[in-house]
């Protein structure tokens, strides 16, 4: 299987970034890790292994990169607003630097967001606001109200980014048909402590004339075994 490690200093961002590029060919996969977590996340998790046939096959090419969390939503440290802007600067990095370095490896026009816990968060928020970009995006356990990260501090720069506000907002008929285009697929587990806020960006996204595909596993399904049984199951599909 081809594995590469990238490295530069982002512009956006102000400091270095990596990320790890896995497979040849195929539909482009941009992979978050989870809360804090690091770029070689998903590989020492054996989510590689989950997708070994599609990467050996060429169906998809991944490309996991880093967070800022401790820089945004994690920081105490800073005020609720300034963390919203470490966010804006993060989504630069994504746009700007990412996926114009997948498109210059692999000129596949399909993309794909993932991620599970908080990458959920940030595959979803960044598919919602940039429809245009991606062909589908998948959440496992993911958590879509970023109140949660702000002590219910909220101004604008914050719900721009709260993806269980702002989708009861959007109006304009170009976004709107973009995501109707797009393959939304939201999995968590009947008993995950965020199941109502994924029933409820559902429902969201439905009123919106938005299809999407809410599927719910047995328990509490929030961990690394049961994110290995789900992404196989929806990266190909929502059934």
């Amino acid at each position: 299987m081809n594995r590469e490690h990238h490295r530069w200093h982002s512009p956006s961002l102000g400091r270095d970034m990596d990320l790890l590029v896995f497979g040849h060919a195929g539909a482009r996969v941009l992979v978050f890790p989870t809360s804090m977590g690091r770029y070689y996340e998903w590989e020492d998790r054996g989510m590689m292994q989950a997708l070994g046939e599609h990467l050996r096959n060429g169906w998809l090419q991944v490309f996991c990169v880093d967070s800022v969390d401790a820089e945004s939503w994690y920081a105490r440290y800073k005020h609720p607003h300034q963390r919203a802007i470490r966010q804006f600067e993060y989504e630069n990095y994504l746009l700007r630097e990412v996926l114009p370095f997948s498109q210059s490896r692999n000129p596949n026009p399909f993309l794909m967001g993932v991620g599970a816990s908080f990458g959920a968060y940030h595959a979803v928020n960044t598919a919602l606001r940039h429809p245009h970009l991606f062909g589908r995006v998948i959440g496992l356990s993911g958590m879509y109200d970023i109140r949660e990260q702000t002590e219910e501090y909220y101004d604008d720069a914050v719900k721009a980014h709260n993806p269980s506000h702002y989708v009861s907002e959007l109006h304009d008929h170009g976004h709107l048909e973009a995501l109707r285009r797009m393959d939304i697929i939201l999995c968590t587990g009947r008993e995950d402590p965020f199941v109502d806020n994924n029933r409820y960006l559902s429902g969201q996204l439905w009123e919106k004339g938005v299809g999407n595909a809410l599927r719910l596993w047995d328990g509490w399904s929030h961990d690394w075994p049961y994110w290995m049984s789900m992404i196989p199951t929806y990266i190909g599909g929502s059934d």
